[in-house]
């Protein structure tokens, strides 16, 4: 005869059946019968300071270990408040469950206290989404979430269970198997297609390998670079990609798109062929979509179906998994180059690496003040490549996917569709918990940190020394950077006033963190040092920088990446021969 277990008990035995290991919540009245088994379980719950915490912090911990994040909320407001963390991880295409409580079935639909149709709220912004309110069906559909969440392309799954439904008494019985009939991604690429992109890669003469998110949730980095070396291909990441092929590789272009390299954006523009691998065209990258590389072939590789064609028509379109179609194209292009046959890419490579030399990454240091691109550049150079950095949102985000040097995946982790201000202190929580032995960096602006920054008591509290570089410029820089750009320099509420208010230093020591400042370029190395130096408490550093710094190179939104800008009113000129020898 089956154990007779409540509907919680149920609950939390399962999501220990389907590897959970950490999770990031809050209680309150729904979701409460489930913290009484939380108690005796192997699970480790933290308790965070607010529920879109929780959501940024199981997106932290999925984005550095690819395995599936946890978070804990009750009905109502708690649920409500992980809206944005599930906006962001479909947006990103990060495996979350978030588990939340609904009030008692019988009491659905009434307005009854704490009551919000959250799956109704986030059915939009989810891969998939339950209610559950049969307590029979609870180990099959937390199986399911994790599956789904997991699997094909991966995104956030909600399980919304009645608080009838965990207080009742059902038995414990975890599936063996899933019958999921309306869900059988393809991960397998087809052959023709595989051939046929082959053949356009031979006949191209400026081609490009344009790498994104996918190929990072794949785990594809190892198998891209041995593409990549075969061929000889110049290679762009895009901002959910950095590090997914090493900055310091000699075929490495940077990032292309709204503040990426000339380089890069360049490459996109005048290539005859895009190979785009786990990328979606995202109108960051491409500009104005009518003049997004013109002259432009497409194969586009994707496991998700509805990416392909959907902002630009393909050529070859590919359905699979990255690593799998990656894995093919190799094998293909062996097979081509064994029987004599292989791209001519050589003046293409040497106009590309005059760009990228002509037109580097640079800034202007202020005389007697603190450039913030100076201190990522040195933060990345002291805290090194293995490192895992967690950004924010705006100048600051760029500057550190510009000036800090990836060389492995799953050391960059940030907010790139959904542009979430708040999301590095609990996603850089979240990294920590999930791998402890990293060291982990939040890069934030003041703006960003002032709407999450609560999370320093949870991990000081927790054990989870994360350290936070404030890049204090005291605005809203990026908004800022717009009104000087586009509003004559017409500083609406972007001022915030915050080298003094609050100071973050006594912030962080109120939180029992360690707090230090800098203000001095001759202070950058050794601040970071000390704070390096300090594994035992969190450490919050606030870079008092230069508040006029913009960032460069820029398109303007809606216009042509043709159109880009290395520096203020400054744009590049190409060599007319070196364009007309490639066109012909």
């Amino acid at each position: 005869m089956s154990e007779q277990v409540t509907g919680a008990q149920s609950l939390i035995r399962s999501l220990e059946a389907a590897g959970t290991t950490d999770i990031f919540g809050i209680p309150g009245g729904a979701i409460l019968p489930a913290y009484d088994p939380l108690m005796d379980s192997s699970i480790r719950h933290i308790l965070v300071r607010h529920e879109q915490g929780a959501g940024h912090a199981a997106q932290g911990y999925a984005a550095a270990t690819g395995r599936v994040g946890v978070c804990m909320a009750t009905s109502g407001p708690g649920a409500t408040n992980l809206v944005t963390p599930l906006a962001d991880a479909h947006m990103d295409s990060v495996p979350i469950v978030a588990v939340t409580g609904q009030v008692g079935a019988a009491a659905i639909g009434t307005d009854a206290f704490q009551e919000a149709d959250i799956r109704g709220i986030t059915m939009p912004i989810t891969k998939h989404n339950f209610l559950v309110t049969d307590p029979a069906e609870i180990p099959r559909t937390v199986a399911e979430a994790f599956y789904i969440a997991s699997t094909g392309r991966p995104g956030p799954v909600l399980v919304d269970v009645a608080k009838s439904a965990l207080q009742a008494t059902t038995t414990f019985s975890w599936p063996s198997e899933l019958n999921l009939p309306g869900y059988r991604p393809v991960t397998r690429p087809h052959a023709k297609q595989i051939r046929e992109a082959a053949r356009l890669i031979l006949e191209s003469r400026r081609p490009v390998l344009y790498v994104g998110g996918g190929c990072i949730r794949a785990g594809a980095a190892r198998e891209l670079r041995v593409l990549a070396e075969l061929t000889g291909i110049p290679v762009v990441t895009t901002l959910m990609a950095r590090g997914a092929f090493p900055d310091s590789h000699v075929q490495h272009l940077g990032m292309p798109g709204m503040h990426g390299t000339v380089a890069a954006v360049a490459g996109l523009q005048r290539s005859d062929l895009i190979i785009s691998l786990g990328a979606r065209f995202d109108d960051r990258v491409t500009g104005n979509l009518d003049s997004f590389a013109p002259g432009a072939k497409v194969i586009h590789a994707d496991i998700d179906p509805a990416e392909i064609g959907k902002n630009r028509a393909a050529d070859v379109p590919i359905v699979g998994d990255c690593r799998e179609v990656i894995s093919d194209l190799v094998v293909a292009l062996t097979t081509e180059a064994d029987a004599g046959h292989t791209g001519d890419y050589e003046a293409w490579v040497e106009f590309l690496a005059g760009v990228k030399k002509k037109y580097p990454l640079g800034y202007d240091a202020p005389a007697d003040e603190l450039a913030p691109q100076y201190v990522l550049e040195r933060l990345g150079a002291i805290a090194g490549p293995e490192t895992v950095y967690a950004s924010g949102v705006g100048q600051h985000q760029m500057w550190a996917a510009q000036f800090i040097g990836y060389e492995h995946p799953n050391t960059w982790i940030n907010s790139g569709g959904l542009g979430t201000m708040g999301y590095a202190v609990p996603a850089a929580m979240g990294a920590k918990v999930g791998r402890p032995d990293a060291t982990v960096w939040a890069v934030d602006g003041d703006g960003c940190f002032q709407m999450t920054n609560q999370e320093l008591a949870t991990c000081a509290i927790n054990d989870i020394p994360i350290k936070v570089a404030v890049i204090n410029n005291e605005s809203l820089g990026m908004v800022r950077q717009w009104q000087s750009l586009f509003y004559n320099e017409r500083y609406s509420n972007t001022d915030l006033h915050s080298k003094r208010i609050p100071d973050f230093v006594k912030l962080a020591d109120a939180y029992g963190c360690v707090g230090l400042a800098c203000e001095s370029p001759g202070d950058v190395d050794a601040t970071i040092a000390k704070a390096m130096e300090i594994n035992d408490v969190p450490v919050v550093v606030d870079f008092r920088v230069h508040r006029d710094a913009m960032v460069w190179p820029m398109v303007a939104a809606g216009t042509s990446n043709d159109d880009i800008k290395y520096a203020r009113d400054l744009a590049p000129k190409f060599d007319d021969d070196t364009e007309l020898e490639l066109r012909a």
